[in-house]
C-alpha cells in the first residue's frame, strides 16, 4: 500500500552551486486513455454501487490504484476471482479474447475500459494474422498489454524484448512479417529494435501508423528538453508503469547527471540534491497532477521555488467512455461521457 506523501520542510535546503529552479515538463501525467479508465472505474462504482471488480491494475499507479479501492473497487489477478454475474471492468492495458471469454462464461457484467489506442494494436494484429504475417511485437514479457496484444493471434506472435533480442528472432516465411510494439516503450529504442530487425528482415513491414501512443512521445520529447538543462530529474510515477520507467532512462539518455523515479514526494532523497541548482520533474502517464504538486512542494522546501515549465506540445485529446457508462440510470448522457477530465 502507498505511504502517506511526507509534509512539506522535510528536505533541508542547502546551498547549491547556482540559482535553485525546478525545470517542469510540460505535458506529463495523465493521458487520455488513462483518464478514460479511471472515470469508468468511479463512473461504475456510482452506476452500480460497490463493489465494482477489476482485473489487474486499471492502471499502474499505486496511489490511484489505492483511491479506488477506498471508494469500493476489488482488483482481481483474473476474472475466475470474480463472484458469477458482477461487474468487472477490464483495464487500461487490454485483455486477450480468451479472458473475455471467460468473463462471459461467468456471467459477468463486463465493461471495457482498454485504452483505444492498444485496441488500434489489437486490431492490428488480427488484420496481420488474418494475411497470415509473423508478428513480431516489440515489448516486455509479462506486461498485460502485451499479453493482450499477444492474444489476438497467439500462432502469429513472436515477441522481441528489445535490441538485444533481435538475434535470436526466427520467422517462418521472413518475406511476410511486420512488427508491432506495445504503445508505452521508449520511441529511440523501439526505432532501434526497428532497424535492426530490417537488417534481418529487409520485407520487413510496418504497421499502419505508429503503435507508440501519443502521450508517451510527447512525454519523452519533453523530459528530453528538460533533461538537457537539468543537474537532477525526478519522475513521478510506480515502477511498474513502463512508461514512466522509461521517462528515467530517456532522461539519462538526454544528459540529466543523475534520474530517479518516486511515487510519493516524501521518497525524495536529500543526497540526490547536493550540489544541484537545477531539477528536472515530470510524470508518467498515470500519474494524477496531485502527486507531481506534492513533489514541487516539497522542493519548495528545499529552496527549489523556482519553477519554469518546458513546454514542448499541447494535448486536448478526450476518449469517450465505454459504452455502458455513457447514460445514467433515466437514460440521459452523462456529462462525461465523451471524455474525461483533468486530474
Amino acid at each position: 500500500m502507498p505511504r502517506v506523501p511526507g509534509v512539506k520542510g522535510r528536505l533541508q535546503n542547502t546551498p547549491a552551486p547556482g540559482p535553485k529552479r525546478v525545470l517542469l515538463a510540460a505535458p506529463r501525467g495523465y493521458c487520455a486513455g488513462v483518464d478514460r479508465a479511471v472515470v469508468a472505474v468511479e463512473k461504475a462504482l456510482e452506476r452500480y454501487g460497490a463493489p465494482v471488480y477489476v482485473r489487474k491494475q486499471i492502471v499502474h499507479n499505486i496511489h490511484v490504484v489505492s483511491m479506488l479501492e477506498k471508494s469500493g473497487a476489488i482488483f482481481v489477478d483474473e476474472v475466475d476471482e470474480v463472484p458469477e454475474g458482477a461487474h468487472v471492468v477490464f483495464s487500461a492495458h487490454g485483455v486477450a479474447p480468451s479472458v473475455v471469454q471467460a468473463a462471459a462464461d461467468r456471467g459477468l457484467l463486463a465493461i471495457d475500459a482498454t485504452c483505444p489506442l492498444v485496441t488500434k494494436v489489437h486490431r492490428e494484429a488480427v488484420r496481420f494474422a488474418r494475411d497470415d504475417y509473423e508478428i513480431l511485437l516489440i515489448g516486455h514479457a509479462g506486461h498485460e498489454e502485451v499479453e493482450g496484444t499477444a492474444g489476438e493471434a497467439p500462432d502469429h506472435v513472436t515477441l522481441v524484448n528489445g535490441p538485444a533480442d533481435v538475434e535470436r528472432i526466427q520467422v517462418r516465411d521472413p518475406e511476410r512479417v511486420v512488427w508491432l510494439s506495445q504503445t508505452t516503450l521508449s520511441v529511440d529504442e523501439t526505432m532501434e529494435t526497428v532497424r535492426l530487425l530490417r537488417e534481418r528482415f529487409p520485407h520487413l513491414a510496418d504497421p499502419p501508423s505508429d503503435d507508440i501512443c501519443y502521450a508517451t512521445q510527447n512525454r519523452q520529447v519533453a523530459i528530453k528538453k528538460v533533461a538537457q538543462q537539468a543537474d537532477l530529474v525526478i519522475v513521478v510515477g510506480s515502477a511498474n508503469s513502463s512508461n514512466s520507467v522509461r521517462l528515467v532512462e530517456v532522461a539519462k539518455e538526454a544528459g540529466a547527471k543523475a534520474a530517479h523515479r518516486v511515487d510519493y514526494a516524501d521518497e525524495i532523497r536529500q543526497e540526490w540534491l547536493d550540489g544541484v541548482s537545477s531539477v528536472g520533474v515530470t510524470s508518467g502517464a498515470s500519474v494524477p497532477e496531485v502527486l507531481v504538486q506534492q513533489v514541487l512542494d516539497a522542493l519548495a522546501g528545499a529552496g527549489y521555488d523556482d519553477v519554469e515549465i518546458v513546454q514542448t506540445a499541447e494535448e486536448d485529446l478526450r476518449f469517450s467512455l465505454p459504452k455502458e457508462l455513457r447514460r445514467d440510470e433515466n437514460g440521459r448522457q452523462d456529462a462525461r461521457a465523451l471524455g474525461g477530465h483533468e486530474r
